[in-house]
């Protein structure tokens, strides 16, 4: 039985709140290096709400007014109220299509005044409140596929509406939600199969459908030489090896061209192919053209979708080993980089404070990701740990591919970098995801429901 108490200070995992503070305030001074011009009054515009570091700091103090609440509320309401919760955000997403705003392409925002809310932003929280839910019921057997199939369908329903939507990148943050299924008895197979499409869709970046058919052929025909007279003794064999080779085909031939086509946008699509050093084969060549004459027009800024990024990487890369200095980033202060007060916001640390920089706040990422694991491990309660290991999920995603982003390594698809990009609905979801984690872990030596 549940026994309410107060929290005090020697509850709450002081390591957490500290590095949510650092890693928040070095995001806000890289924001204000990037809009900060001499000779204006930073009081007049902090005050105004006139700039984008104004706001942000503004939405840091509604996080910490947040994060008090959070840690002042009893542990039974996040326990209580997930499928509630749950139900608010997926019909918050459904809003969107009604009274939804259009940002960057995405029809993903509900304008509320002060601040654009995004409701496949915070519904992370929801979905991971209600998978620590539906995982920590008594009635609950995680080894069934019924029990599989629900929890998979609390996670990725989102996914239909972040498509529907125009955002790709906060669709795959969904996925990430299989860690914490794996740490619960999920079977492996269905990663190891999920890698293995993963696999075949970088295979298809590289290689024109026919020939990693062809491809795939062949290595099905070997696998069949090869075990030819273990497959006497085991039918089963010749079964398994036809049924991978059909879908492999089928995945190649149908499934990446219409990812390609219907499901990534296509300046998404153009950035994909074009880090593999191809053309986007899915397009009309003189349509393709076309628009991205109207693009650039319209940006006014490079000649090719590759352009944020080799803004990017030409600002980090003139940061050099110890940077060039606080407030002295001639490309980001120059505003070559485009979104680099939001997706970008790495470019600024990166020519501010250079690979040392980069290094420090890397750690920094990985010392709160280590603490979130050891608090997760150390929870008595399924809904706390289930809780803690999708909050480690979200953050090292949004993490990995972001920087990834930065540096030309993954294709740019709109992820921001916690605590760090400005936004309210971002800040304000890492902060109520981070703080919730903290509550819950104050009461670690109950067994929460």
């Amino acid at each position: 039985m549940y026994q309410k108490k107060n929290i005090n200070a020697n509850d709450k995992d002081w390591v957490i709140i500290w590095l949510y503070i650092i890693i928040s305030i070095i995001g806000l001074l890289c924001i204000f290096s990037v809009e900060y011009r001499a000779n204006e009054n930073i009081i007049k515009n902090i005050m105004g709400l006139e700039k984008n570091y104004s706001k942000q700091l503004f939405f840091l103090v509604i996080g910490a007014v947040l994060a008090t609440f959070i840690l002042l509320t009893d542990s039974k309401f996040f326990t209580a109220t997930p499928n509630i919760l749950y139900i608010i955000g997926i019909a918050l997403m459904g809003l969107t299509f009604v009274v939804g705003k259009n940002v960057n392409g995405s029809n993903s925002w509900i304008p509320l005044g002060f601040m654009n809310l995004q409701p496949v932003e915070t519904c992370k929280i929801f979905t991971a409140l209600a998978l620590a839910k539906y995982l920590s019921r008594p009635e609950t057997d995680f080894t069934k596929s019924r029990s599989q199939l629900i929890a998979s369908g609390i996670c990725f329903l989102p996914v239909v509406f972040s498509l529907l939507q125009n955002e790709t990148g906060l669709a795959l943050v969904y996925f990430t939600f299989l860690l914490p299924m794996y740490r619960e008895g999920f079977p492996p197979i269905y990663l190891i199969l999920g890698a293995s499409f993963g696999v075949l869709l970088v295979l298809g970046l590289l290689l024109p459908p026919f020939q990693l058919s062809l491809g795939l052929t062949v290595l099905a025909l070997m696998a069949i030489y090869f075990l030819k007279r273990r497959m006497k003794r085991e039918k089963s064999i010749l079964m398994v090896i036809v049924s991978g080779w059909v879908i492999s085909v089928v995945f190649v031939g149908l499934a990446v061209p219409f990812m390609f086509k219907h499901v990534f946008q296509k300046y998404q699509a153009d950035r994909i192919f074009s880090m593999v050093g191809r053309d986007n084969p899915y397009v009309d060549k003189d349509s393709s053209q076309v628009t991205a004459v109207i693009t650039t027009t319209k940006k006014g800024k490079g000649d090719n979708e590759n352009y944020n990024v080799k803004q990017s990487k030409i600002a980090i890369g003139s940061g050099g080993l110890l940077g060039k200095g606080f407030l002295k980033g001639t490309q980001t202060q120059g505003d070559f980089v485009p979104e680099q007060h939001t997706d970008f916001i790495f470019t600024s640390l990166g020519e501010n404070f250079g690979f040392v920089g980069c290094t420090i706040l890397m750690m920094l990422y990985l010392g709160l990701l280590l603490r979130i694991v050891f608090v997760a491990e150390r929870q008595r309660s399924t809904f706390s740990r289930v809780y803690a290991y999708s909050v480690a999920a979200i953050i090292f995603f949004h993490v990995a591919i972001n920087i990834c982003m930065t540096i030309g390594l993954a294709p740019v698809i709109g992820i921001t970098l916690p605590l760090m990009s400005y936004g309210g609905s971002s800040l304000l979801t890492f902060t109520i995801l981070i703080f919730i984690l903290v509550r819950l872990d104050a009461d670690r030596q109950m067994v929460l429901r």
